[in-house]
Parts: C-alpha cells; sequence; structure tokens
C-alpha cells in the first residue's frame, strides 16, 4: 500500500477554463448577472472607448471581481490581484486577465455612485421579478470598525484634559528648570517645546472641531464617528442602517445614519417608498426608532409603524414611573396614583425635535406618598410631548400584534450575522461616507444574487436571466427608472 499520489507536475496537459468551473458554480450568476446590467446608464466609467490612448479594462470585468470578493471575504484589493494569478474561478471569470491591485482599487475609489445605482437597480429588478414584496419592511443598524484610532477621535472634553495634562508637564518642567543645572536645563527646554508643539496640535484640533459644528472629530477619517459597541464600549466606526423586505428577507435599501437610530426610521422608510414606488406599508423596528415626530413622518406618508415601546421613564430609578399617571384626553390632565389629578400649568418646553407641555399639581405639598414619587422641591412634574399621541397609537399596535412584531428579529438580523460573521464585515477598508457606502453595496448586492439564487435556484436563474435581456433594456427607458435618482447619495 502506498499514499494515493498526483500526477507529473512536467506532464502538458490540454483542457479549458470552462471545464475547471462547476456548472452551479457563483461565478457563473455573477458572470450572467453583470452582463445584464446596463453599467453605461448607471454611470459606471469607462464604459465608452476613446479613439486614442491604452485601452481601459471593461468595468464589468472589476464589478465581477468583486462580487466574488466580497462574497468569499475577499475584499483588499492586494489580496484580489493574488486571486487573479492563483484562483481557477477567478481565471474564468475574468477569462484569464489579471489586472494589478491599483486598478482594482480604483475601480471600487472611482464608481461609488454608479455602485449604489447598481444596487438600487437591482432592487428594483427583485421587485418586478415579485422577490420583493413591499408589503412589510424591517429597518435595524449595524455598526462597522473605520479606519480611524479610537487615539485619533476627539471631542472638546478630551482635547481639554490633553491640554490640561500639558499645562501642567509645562509648568513642572519650568519649575524644574529654575533649580537644574546647565545640561539638565538643556534637555528640560527640548521637553518644554515639545509640549508646547503638542498643545499647538491640540489647539489646531480644536479650532477644526469648533468649524465643523459638530460634538467630535476623526482626524483619519473625517466622516468616522465614536460609537457605543457592545458591552458598553466604545469604538470610532459607522453606523449603518438597512431596510430589509419581509417576503425573502432581501435588503432593498441601506445609509450611512447617525451615531443613534432616533432620527433614523423616517428617513429610511421614505427611501423605501419613493424607491419601491409604495404607497402604503408597515416597517418594523426596536425600541431605539422610537421617536415621536419620526412616527409622524412616516404617517404623513402612509407607512404605519410598529415600533418597541420605549420603557416607562422616572425621575429617578426608586421613583414611580410615569405609566402608573393615567392620561384623560377630554379633560386634559394625569391623574397620579394618589387619584390627584394633574393639570396642565400652561408651559412649553423645547426639547430641541418636539416640544412638551408641563402637568404640576399642589397636592404633592400634602402628598403621603411623595418621597416615593420625586424628589423634587416642587412636586412630581410630568412633560407630555406633542407627538404623545401618535407614540401611543404606534404602542397599542405593538402590544396588540406581539407575534406580528416578532418577525422584525427573522427579517433582519440574519443578515447582519452573514454579512459580519461570515463574511467578515466587522470593518471597512475604506475612508469617507461615501468609499464606505461603496463597500456595503457591493456586500448587499452579493447577498442579494446569493440568496436570490438559494430561492429560485441556479437553473431558473439562468433562465429567467436569458429571458430577462430584452426587459431590462426596456426598464432604461420607463420613467420609473431614473438614473440620475438611483445614483443620488
Amino acid at each position: 500500500m502506498d499514499y494515493i499520489s498526483g500526477g507529473d507536475r512536467n506532464q502538458m496537459q490540454f483542457f479549458a477554463l470552462d471545464e475547471m468551473v462547476a456548472g452551479d458554480s457563483w461565478v457563473r450568476a455573477i458572470d450572467i448577472f453583470v452582463d445584464l446590467l446596463p453599467l453605461k446608464e448607471l454611470g459606471f466609467k469607462h464604459t465608452a472607448l476613446q479613439k486614442e490612448g491604452r485601452p481601459p479594462y471593461d468595468p464589468s470585468l472589476f464589478l465581477k471581481l468583486y462580487l466574488y470578493g466580497y462574497k468569499h471575504s475577499i475584499r483588499s484589493s492586494r489580496k484580489l490581484e493574488h486571486c487573479c494569478k492563483v484562483n481557477i474561478e477567478i481565471w474564468w471569470l475574468l477569462k484569464g486577465l489579471k489586472p494589478s491591485f491599483r486598478s482594482i482599487a480604483y475601480f471600487r475609489k472611482d464608481n461609488a455612485a454608479a455602485l449604489k445605482a447598481a444596487f438600487r437597480y437591482f432592487v428594483i429588478m427583485l421587485q418586478d421579478m415579485e422577490l420583493i414584496e413591499g408589503q412589510t419592511i424591517a429597518i435595524d443598524s449595524f455598526k462597522v470598525r473605520a479606519q480611524n484610532n479610537f487615539r485619533k477621535n476627539y471631542s472638546q472634553k478630551k482635547i481639554d484634559r490633553h491640554i490640561d495634562y500639558i499645562d501642567t508637564k509645562i509648568e513642572q518642567y519650568e519649575q524644574e528648570l529654575e533649580e537644574a543645572d546647565a545640561a539638565e536645563k538643556e534637555q528640560l527646554r527640548v521637553k518644554i517645546t515639545t509640549q508646547h508643539q503638542r498643545r499647538q496640535k491640540y489647539e489646531t484640533v480644536e479650532k477644526k472641531l469648533a468649524e465643523s459644528g459638530d460634538t467630535q472629530i476623526s482626524v483619519t477619517d473625517p466622516d468616522a464617528k465614536a460609537l457605543r459597541v457592545s458591552n458598553n464600549g466604545t469604538d470610532v466606526g459607522y453606523c449603518i442602517q438597512a431596510a430589509t423586505d419581509q417576503k425573502h428577507k432581501l435588503f432593498v435599501h441601506a445609509e450611512i445614519g447617525a451615531i443613534t437610530d432616533k432620527r433614523e426610521l423616517a428617513p429610511m422608510a421614505l427611501e423605501v417608498k419613493n424607491l419601491l414606488d409604495l404607497k402604503h406599508f408597515n416597517t418594523l423596528s426596536d425600541a431605539g426608532y422610537s421617536t415621536g415626530d419620526q412616527f409622524d413622518i412616516c404617517k404623513e406618508a402612509g407607512v404605519v409603524t410598529y415600533s418597541a415601546p420605549m420603557p416607562s421613564t422616572a425621575p429617578s430609578h426608586d421613583c414611580i414611573p410615569t405609566a402608573e399617571f393615567t392620561y384623560n384626553k377630554e379633560g386634559d390632565y394625569y391623574l397620579c396614583p394618589m387619584d390627584q389629578k394633574m393639570h396642565n400649568v400652561g408651559n412649553h418646553t423645547n426639547r430641541g425635535n418636539y416640544f412638551a407641555t408641563i402637568y404640576k399639581t399642589n397636592a404633592c405639598k400634602t402628598c403621603s406618598i411623595r418621597e416615593d414619587c420625586t424628589r423634587s422641591k416642587t412636586g412630581r412634574v410630568i412633560e407630555r410631548s406633542e407627538y404623545q399621541d401618535i407614540i401611543d397609537e404606534n404602542r397599542e399596535r405593538v402590544l396588540a400584534n406581539p407575534e406580528y412584531y416578532k418577525l422584525r428579529q427573522q427579517i433582519i438580523e440574519h443578515q447582519f450575522g452573514i454579512l459580519k460573521r461570515q463574511w467578515g464585515f466587522t470593518f471597512t477598508l475604506l475612508k469617507r461616507k461615501k468609499n464606505v457606502m461603496s463597500e456595503v453595496h457591493l456586500l448587499m448586492m452579493a447577498y442579494n444574487l446569493t440568496r436570490m439564487i438559494a430561492i429560485i435556484g441556479i437553473n431558473e436563474f439562468k433562465r429567467r436571466m436569458g429571458g430577462l435581456f430584452a426587459y431590462l433594456l426596456a426598464l432604461i427607458t420607463t420613467p420609473r427608472t431614473n438614473f440620475a435618482a438611483l445614483c443620488q447619495f
């Protein structure tokens, strides 16, 4: 008995690349899909050839390469260049071409708007193929780390802390300077100069922060923000907002949002409404999106929200929560746990995104449970948002349909696990919002294409794509497909 042995490496062989790639391979699906996209109308560069100069690569080549790479957790342009030399499937996909890492990287960098348009175009295709329904849309967010070290992200508080430390060191060195000998004085002068240079650096950052009008600034990637991540930690990155359709859990929209979800529900819902050309649909979202002004915008647009109610608040953790105070709409008063009426005192507080009405009662002065209700000397105060009625409507919908609301996790959580755990999208390779969104759109196109094949099968996919060519050409000229709108950021 001997080991299983291979063939002779020096033996000359004749074979076709097509024989080396399985009939149901992922690369065949990519090849068919990209060849059907109207790359010129979507805004990809180098789709029109010049009469003179060095010929460029076909942009479809790079789009195919990136879709393959992102599906297999290969996102670096240098790694993709290496794969072009050693990966049989990529040989087949690119017909033996081996572009340099610079050409690969520049395609992703220069086609941010076109990649967004391609993703949105694909979503419309999926809707017209009845794979996207548009009745229930789940909205959620996930975070990815940016190419910006946490030490190079600054808030005013952090800058002040650094400057105070530098001033203390300078003062210390100056005191030591008076008692030092000649050699030590020279060393201390160097240290003082160094500290002054460091102080000047932080003053420059402070000036940039003031000019930005923001609460924080990142030096390496100006668009990145300090975000709260798991286990109450903080990291510098991006908060990616995503929307998926209930029918087959396909992505329909994505955008980079603020550091919290409070003001993201309405923008996401309205984008989905416009893209899918919907009149009415439902949204499912978690408690982070439960904001009155967002519910109001959605209601005006015909969007029915199912967002988890925010927990009832209280002046402190050991006080009676506001939920135990009953509001009487006809009389415009609250009834406290001791059956005392809390009336509208006529004061309206501006809370930035909404106005709140103040409710108080004089009965707090002699109340027997005052210590359990409030620590305030003026008694218990309740603020009622101008959007409280619509907040209550949303709460009642969720409580009346618990099984429907539970669908939220099934519709959108699984996709985040695929992108982050299986495909490695826990950090971005690029800087600035538009470039980070290029990665997001490539990932979501790859996911939707993978999911589409899993739903209908590779053979049905080939059949449908083969019969879709004339339809796609017609779709380009229809009023619904506005390519200028598709490319907007």
